[in-house]
């Protein structure tokens, strides 16, 4: 019984200083009618009409007013302005604003009766009275200049309210922060003879304020406590007794329920994005606005299905390439974890270096090394200003096979790109290339033959097994090194509308020049210069990567020893038989675009799995040109219009 009283006793003793610190405060109208404001402060009315000589206390005796200064240019002396103007650039009560204080020379405001110590003081300003600079008129010209003291402290020099709030009618709020020692307060604005004296109008000078609102900063509940005198319980003592410990216990463990509810969803989204591989270095989100200009377009460097990519720079000076998943996009995610497992898990000179990732909320990003030299489809298709000599081609093919070989024999687990072509090549300021993009890349079992999946990649990179039955082996990747090796060759895409008709499709035109003996009329024009042997056997190189069958192809390991003529790549094998079975002239609709995926299901089955292509068109110029992030222009040469539409009608 002894407990509780001195318990309630405590709280209604808390409950009533808190009382007492609220009366302490003060909020004044100033020249204006009692009024509510929007912040629930009740401002108190100071409309009395003030002489040029005035000392007013109010009626609560917590605060005072004092005028001094004759407007002595004015036939009829006024210490109010009166105004319908709406006031903008506050969240304070609009009205507030409609009225206010002007004196000639000297306003003061005073707190009576204060507690002592830290105080906030809140000043309302708002110019009401003069022009606004913009309209250039003789009106304009007004400026109101004059300096704010408090506790006889000069706080601010050369104040102008409309320079301060960036145009007239428009609210400035002034914090200052006081310590009241001797239980009262002392605001004074004033008039030191600066600015103008008569524009608009004669006397149109001296500080002006809307409104003042003084609050204490002690904190009411365990500062400084009176004494509680024993015997005198209530019943509103019991009541405060028990609805107080009883609210606040209430709040923290809400706080604290959404503190952990929210601790456990972060960590399960850190464990389902970084869950696949070794934890790479993270950014928040405003490190990254910050280091694109808060994505800004004139740092875009290019788009694809994936979202957009944008070049930044870090606070520690370092230039990135900032990949943004596009949020709506359910299957990126899922490129996105494979992309952040993949690229953590190897490291290769011929292979983009990933500086990390954004995971913050439902924000999903990556940094790559920027590499200024962007994509080898833009320095060969597009308006890029890039000279690719021979020697150069030649060494961007030996590093990206160098780059597949690592991938699909060194690394573990061994790692299918699924997406190699040109876009996906990029050149350091050395032109020597690194492979990116790995959102589509699939993890490869040493014991599993092949995996059963969903196609996803590029048309005309598509080996054929691939494209029509989801068997996806590295070979797959060998394929498509296949046509980007008679894209460097040949400087041009492996689809071109723009050309005669039995040129449109890259391989079959070059099967075509290899059937009349004139393989070497593939090579680029624009090579003034080039080693006719090297590339005859990058041509035979690039026939045995498109070979139809996937057993006929070489690995990536062969390759690089073909291409470096470290061994003998042989008699060619005869036109695959997806080039002599087919018509192309039949493929109109197919034309561009990309097979993407929402899952995959791994399989060491036997037997293909149902095939699903979902198609989505992307857009590309006439030249086949593209920026980073975006799939060129490619080309169905492993699926006509009429299978496709068979697949995708029959729901295979």
């Amino acid at each position: 019984m002894s407990l509780q009283f001195e318990v309630s006793s405590l709280i209604i003793g808390r409950f009533w200083y808190y009382m007492k610190l609220t009366d302490a405060n003060f909020s004044i109208n100033c020249g204006g009618p009692q009024m509510m404001g929007r912040d629930d402060i009740l401002y108190e009315a100071e409309d009395s009409a003030l002489g040029p000589a005035t000392f007013s206390v109010t009626s609560t005796e917590k605060w005072a007013v004092s005028n001094a200064g004759l407007f002595s240019d004015r036939n009829t002396p006024l210490f109010r302005v009166n105004t319908l103007a709406q006031v903008t650039g506050t969240d304070v009560t609009p009205e507030l604003f409609q009225t206010s204080r002007v004196s000639p020379g000297s306003l003061r405001y005073y707190g009576l009766g204060l507690e002592n110590g830290p105080y906030t003081v809140t000043l309302h300003f708002a110019e009401t009275v003069y022009e606004s600079r913009t309209s250039q008129t003789w009106q304009s010209l007004g400026r109101r200049v004059f300096d704010i003291y408090i506790q006889g402290t000069r706080r601010t020099k050369d104040f102008d309210i409309s320079n301060e709030a960036g145009g007239v009618k428009r609210a400035v709020v002034k914090k200052f922060n006081v310590s009241v020692s001797e239980n009262y307060l002392e605001i004074h604005l004033l008039w030191v003879g600066k600015g103008t004296c008569c524009i608009p109008d004669q006397g149109d000078y001296g500080p002006l304020i809307a409104a003042v609102h003084a609050a204490s900063d002690l904190t009411p509940i365990g500062y400084g406590l009176p004494p509680t005198t024993p015997g005198k319980k209530s019943r509103t003592g019991l009541i405060v007794g028990i609805a107080v410990p009883v609210g606040v216990v209430s709040l923290l463990l809400i706080f604290a329920i959404l503190y952990i509810r929210r601790k456990k969803s972060k960590k399960e989204d850190n464990e389902d994005i970084l869950g696949l591989g070794p934890r790479p270095n993270t950014f928040s989100y405003a490190e990254l606005r910050a280091a694109t200009k808060d994505f800004n377009p004139s740092n875009k460097l290019g788009e694809g299905g994936y979202g957009p990519v944008y070049k930044g720079t870090l606070s520690d000076g370092r230039v990135v390439a900032v990949k943004q998943l596009s949020v709506v996009s359910h299957q990126g995610k899922s490129q996105f974890v494979s992309e952040i497992a993949t690229i953590s898990a190897v490291q290769h000179r011929n292979l983009v270096k990933l500086c990390g990732c954004c995971i913050e909320g439902n924000h999903r990003i990556l940094v790559y090394e920027y590499l200024e030299n962007k994509s080898l489809d833009q320095a060969l298709f597009g308006t890029s200003n890039l000279h690719l000599d021979w020697p150069t081609r030649f060494n961007i093919l030996l590093g990206t096979a160098r780059g597949l070989a690592y991938l699909h024999e060194e690394s573990r687990p061994r790692i299918v790109h699924r997406d190699v072509k040109a876009s996906n090549i990029l050149l350091d300021a050395k032109l020597s290339p690194k492979i990116s993009d790995f959102g589509l890349a699939k993890l490869y079992d040493d014991e599993k033959t092949h995996i059963s999946t969903r196609v996803a990649g590029t048309i005309g990179y598509l080996a054929p097994e691939y494209a029509l039955f989801g068997h996806l082996t590295e070979k797959a990747d060998v394929f498509g090194f296949g046509v980007v090796v008679l894209e460097i060759l040949s400087g041009r895409p492996n689809f071109y509308n723009n050309l005669d008709p039995e040129k449109i499709y890259l391989l079959e035109w070059v099967w075509t020049l290899h059937e009349n003996d004139q393989t070497l009329g593939l090579v680029d024009p624009r090579l003034t210069e080039f080693d006719e042997t090297e590339a005859t056997r990058l041509i035979r190189a690039a026939f045995l990567c498109t070979q139809g069958s996937p057993m006929a192809r070489p690995s990536m390991s062969r390759v690089v020893a073909m291409l470096s003529g470290d061994i003998d790549i042989g008699t060619v094998m005869s036109k695959p038989s997806y080039l002599t079975d087919y018509n192309f002239k039949d493929v109109t609709t197919f034309s561009t675009g990309r097979f993407l995926v929402e899952d995959d299901t791994p399989s060491t089955a036997s037997k293909h799995s149902n095939v699903h292509l979902n198609y989505q068109p992307e857009g590309s110029n006439a030249s086949g040109a593209n920026t980073v992030g975006v799939d060129p222009t490619p080309s169905p040469v492993n699926v006509t219009q009429s299978l496709l539409t068979s697949i995708i009608g029959e729901g295979r």
